[in-house]
């Protein structure tokens, strides 16, 4: 007698496809009902410095994260030995101006301090060494050396979200986008001795991070209205060689989570003349009052720094990040990050930077720079992790 199984599952059960949907149950945080995308915004090409590009944005059907931006210089051909500033390629861009559809500036400065420091210290963009756009694949530097072309290429972002999907502007509406700008600057910013047959024309690529509109949800990012802002000014007074003076930074408003800082001499170099004992006056009481040294050793713990790679992911010349973006960690997280910690401040704030004494300065006076993030709620600032 032949053998029989028996079938505990009817047949039609194991061909049964799944519903190919994107739709969640109702309820939790909006990062649950929406995806993240990109779209292409522009691509202009041969660009000559100097040149202003401000091509419109496009809409995007959702909630703008940040803007990508590529700038590749091409073309370039000479026969002597091209040398680059320090600044370079970064500096190829003269003024970055990214603007709300109200005309409320959100980025605005020069393309070293805007498109490379930070991202870099901002963690806004990404993590340790991937924060810094150096290490990204992407990245070509300025070809120097004898019979070089000049050439270059980097990548980098415009960052808005400061926690996970909180500091979205939106998008979708094309009557209300923002508007964004890039002033080139002359080839004398990028290079010292220029290639002296072609000089390179760039292109720049600008591309849209975003959140998709939520599904068969009604729910919108958290704190939608609230911003990070990202501006550049210098402090005052000028400091002469060896002095023990305070300068103090523009007046603020908002809740404060980055102080970037550059000291650049009188011709416009940067400078690690810092001296030996560092101070912060928050409204004249001492915040920071540390070695130097110590204080950079707290950025290497921060940031993931490694100041002994060669060409690594080292702090920069010149260059000091205040981070409060360490509320839950010693170390920044980036997106991951509750708030608690940002500084409160005012127009009235006053914020002072001292150092007991600066270093030698060989061209003095030097500019301290401040390139400050601040978050401007719209209403209470959300605190704690606000997609929990």
């Amino acid at each position: 007698m032949a053998a029989t199984t028996a079938q505990n599952v009817p047949a039609q059960e194991a061909g049964r496809a799944q519903p190919q949907t994107t739709v969640e149950p109702a309820g939790g945080p909006f990062i649950r009902h929406s995806q993240p995308g990109r779209r292409s915004q522009y691509s202009v090409t041969a660009q000559a410095f100097g040149a202003l590009i401000t091509q419109p944005l496009v809409a995007v059907p959702g909630y703008i994260s940040r803007y990508r931006v590529r700038v590749a210089a091409t073309t370039g051909a000479g026969t002597t030995t091209v040398a680059a500033q320090a600044d370079a390629p970064w500096s190829a861009v003269s003024l970055v101006t990214l603007k709300d559809a109200f005309g409320t500036p959100l980025i605005v400065g020069p393309g070293y301090e805007m498109l490379f420091l930070v991202p870099k210290y901002s963690s806004q963009v990404g993590l340790f060494n991937s924060a810094d756009p150096r290490t990204w694949p992407t990245f070509s530097n300025v070809a120097t050396g004898v019979s070089s072309s000049g050439n270059f290429t980097f990548a980098t972002a415009l960052p808005l979200e400061f926690a996970k999907a909180y500091g979205v502007i939106s998008g979708a509406n094309a009557s209300l986008l923002p508007s964004l700008s890039f002033q080139l600057a002359s080839s004398t910013a990028v290079y010292s001795t220029a290639p002296n047959t072609t000089v390179p024309v760039m292109q720049v690529d600008c591309d849209a991070d975003f959140y998709w509109l939520p599904e068969g949800a009604a729910v919108e990012p958290p704190g939608l209205g609230t911003t990070c802002q990202w501006v550049m000014q210098n402090c005052n007074p000028t400091i002469p060689t060896a002095s023990t003076t305070t300068v103090t930074l523009p007046r603020l408003g908002g809740f404060i989570h980055t102080i970037i800082l550059v000291l650049r001499d009188s011709t416009g170099a940067r400078i690690d003349a810092y001296g030996t004992r560092f101070r912060v006056y928050v409204d004249g009481v001492p915040l920071i009052d540390s070695r130097f040294d110590t204080f950079t050793d707290d950025m290497h713990i921060q940031y993931g720094l490694n100041a002994n790679l060669t060409g690594g992911f080292g702090r920069d010349t010149g260059v000091l990040a205040i981070s409060r973006r360490t509320s839950m960690s010693q170390i920044n997280l980036g997106l991951l990050d509750t708030g608690e910690t940002f500084l409160s401040t005012n127009p009235g704030t006053l914020i002072q930077i001292e150092c007991s004494p600066w270093g030698s300065i060989s061209n003095a006076p030097a500019v301290l720079e401040a390139i400050v993030g601040q978050v401007i709620p719209a209403g209470t600032l959300l605190q704690g992790l606000p997609e929990l």
